[in-house]
């Protein structure tokens, strides 16, 4: 794996590592998970193929990104907008 892939891939791994802290399941449970993926794909050598990881773990981390904004969202609009049956 070329020097500048094997940047990528690290810093893929960290980021990943930091969003699943808040993951639904727990952090252990997602950094077994994130652990046995990453280890799976470990002998793949051919540069087309790792982009095409790397871009398969951006697009999960983009996805944890919009769980976890939802999430928030929905908290929010709990807290400060009370239920329309209520009021009634």
């Amino acid at each position: 794996m070329a020097n500048s892939l094997r940047g990528e891939v690290l810093n893929l791994y960290k980021n990943l590592l930091y969003l699943g802290r808040d993951y639904p399941k727990g952090a252990d449970y997602f950094k077994r998970r994130l652990k046995n993926v990453f280890l799976k794909n470990k002998d793949v050598k051919d540069p087309k193929k790792i982009k095409e990881l790397i871009g398969r773990g951006e697009f999960v981390m983009k996805e944890l990104e919009a769980l976890y904004f939802l999430r928030k969202y929905r908290a929010m609009k709990q807290r400060y907008y009370s239920d329309t049956n209520e009021t009634k």
